[in-house]
Parts: C-alpha cells; sequence; structure tokens
C-alpha cells in the first residue's frame, strides 16, 4: 500500500500534494489529526534503517528545546518522532517499498516518477 505521511497545516506540503498526478492511488495520513503509529514509524525505519534520516532538524520544537546541544540516539530521535508529529521530516511516501523523504526537487522527481 502506497502512503504519504504528511501535515495538512503545512505549505510544503500542500503544494506537493496539489502537485501530485490525479489517481496516484495514495493513502493519505495527516500526521498532525491522526498521531503516527510504532509499526509505521518502524515500517519506515525498514526501508531507512536510521530513525535519524527521518528526524527533522528544521523542526521549531528542535530548536526551542535546544536538542541540537545534546548527543541524541536513534532511540532519542525514534522517541521524539513519535512523541511529537513536528519531528518527522515531510512528506514521507512510501511507494512500492521504497521511502523518500521531504519535499526537495530531487526527491519530488523521483515520487513523480514512482507514481508513474
Amino acid at each position: 500500500m502506497n502512503k504519504i505521511y504528511y501535515i495538512s497545516s503545512c505549505d510544503t506540503c500542500r503544494k506537493i500534494i496539489k502537485s501530485l498526478p490525479k489517481g496516484n492511488n495514495l493513502v493519505f495520513r495527516d500526521i498532525k489529526q491522526d498521531s503516527l503509529t510504532p509499526e509505521e514509524l518502524e515500517e519506515m525505519y525498514q526501508f531507512t534503517g536510521s530513525y535519524e534520516t527521518l528526524f527533522s532538524k528544521k523542526a521549531q520544537l528542535y530548536k526551542s528545546m535546544n536538542l541540537k546541544d545534546k548527543s541524541l540516539t536513534e532511540d532519542d530521535y525514534k522517541n521524539y518522532i513519535l512523541e511529537h508529529y513536528t519531528f518527522l521530516s515531510r512528506p514521507v511516501f512510501v511507494i512500492d517499498n521504497k521511502v523518500y523523504i521531504g519535499g526537495s526537487q530531487q526527491n519530488m522527481l523521483q515520487v513523480m516518477k514512482a507514481l508513474e
């Protein structure tokens, strides 16, 4: 099952969703409205092998909690992502057993190609 994990109030996510091809067969998961489950995070982890890869260091909460000054472990990254939706880098696409993280132009080109 192909999915997109996003936040509906995120301008970047909204812009990306508008650009997706019609009939893309994605399951849309607004993680602000319906929290990410440990199983969903584990599925993403299986594809990436790293919670840090899934973690957003751009999140305002990351800065306000001074997490950049701490030495975080993989378990820390996992727990923070499960604790608050803003810590998941987004959007995250899971398409055909592959994960695409973030809205960079290069990443979105790969997503569009995977959705063809």
